[in-house]
């Protein structure tokens, strides 16, 4: 279990090394954010691929803590935890033994009762999968959306072309990796569930689900260990910054009003917004002829760029 755990955590952080890559790649890409599928203030690509990255390494660090706590053996305990008919040095022995035979670090349960009734620790490091396979579906998810159109969706991205074409439609580009990866992760999030079950139907001194706990386990970490690793080589390391694509949606975004409302307040900003949407102007445009500020002063409160790193616009250090 330790070593399919271990490929696991190793797949796991080498799409955190990549996504981390490209944060670094597209982080000169301003383009607009988006909360609620509506359009909101900027930020950078980078930014959202360096969140993806972290996201991904949080999700590791929560398979280890789980994974160790797998290393507790109760072997020994025989029908109910009593170790009856066991030799007295039975169990501490055989924790040595598959300790020196395996390589890992195992220890004691503790408790050899608990550990014949309890399957909490399974079910925790299969939640553990559970939890990054949210995670690897929001991602999947976004990559699948950022890259849509090109000409009738955002086309922020573009995904690499690993199977073009479809059947009826020459030189389509499909997200069939962000696909493969969606559907590994339902099949994964289903596995839990019945590890889940299984957990909880332990009756008494014995939980007699354990084949089915383990058989999960060993598919959901093989399974994560084969889509993870196809994600990352054929799909986020390939993934290339449509700059022209996602600049030109936040110059369209009336949102920037927002970096003026420290200046302008909160009313002043709002009509701004709604008669840049309405006639089609700029809100430099708009803010202008509204004789709120000069072009100038506009210029200098909307750089998309700083509005990406925070802080008040238009409000010095030491105000």
């Amino acid at each position: 279990m330790s070593l399919a755990a271990a490929g696991t955590a190793r797949r796991d952080d080498d799409l955190a090394d990549a996504l981390e890559a490209k944060a670094q790649e597209f982080d000169d890409v301003v383009k607009s954010g988006r909360t609620h599928l509506q359009d909101a203030v900027p930020v950078r690509l980078g930014q959202e691929f360096g969140a993806y990255a972290q996201a991904v390494r949080n999700d590791l660090e929560r398979i280890m803590v789980a994974s160790d706590r797998l290393r507790r053996l109760g072997i020994g305990g025989t029908a109910t935890g009593s170790g009856l008919n066991a030799h007295p040095a039975y169990h501490e022995r055989m924790v040595v033994a598959l300790s020196d035979l395996t390589g890992h670090d195992l220890r004691s349960s503790g408790n050899l009762f608990e550990s014949m009734q309890s399957m909490a620790d399974a079910a925790d490091f299969s939640a553990s999968m559970r939890t990054l396979c949210i995670t690897l579906t929001r991602i999947a998810n976004d990559f699948r959306m950022l890259s849509s159109g090109p000409a009738t969706g955002l086309d922020e991205i573009r995904l690499p072309a690993v199977q073009p074409g479809s059947s009826i439609m020459p030189g389509k580009v499909n997200p069939v990796l962000a696909e493969m990866l969606n559907m590994a992760c339902f099949h994964v999030q289903g596995n839990d569930h019945t590890v889940a079950l299984a957990a909880q139907a332990g009756q008494l001194e014995l939980n007699v689900m354990m084949p089915i706990i383990a058989h999960n386990l060993f598919e959901m970490m093989h399974v994560l260990i084969g889509a993870i690793n196809a994600f990352t080589t054929k799909c986020v390391v390939g993934i290339t910054a449509n700059r022209e694509k996602a600049e030109g949606w936040l110059a369209k975004n009336a949102i920037l009003v927002t970096a003026l409302n420290p200046v302008i307040g909160y009313l002043n900003g709002a009509a701004v917004a709604k008669e840049s949407m309405a006639t089609g102007k700029t809100i430099r445009e708009v803010v202008v002829e509204k004789g709120l500020l000069s072009g100038d002063e506009v210029d200098k409160l909307i750089d998309a760029r700083k509005l990406t790193e925070g802080g008040i616009q238009g409000v010095g250090a030491g105000g």
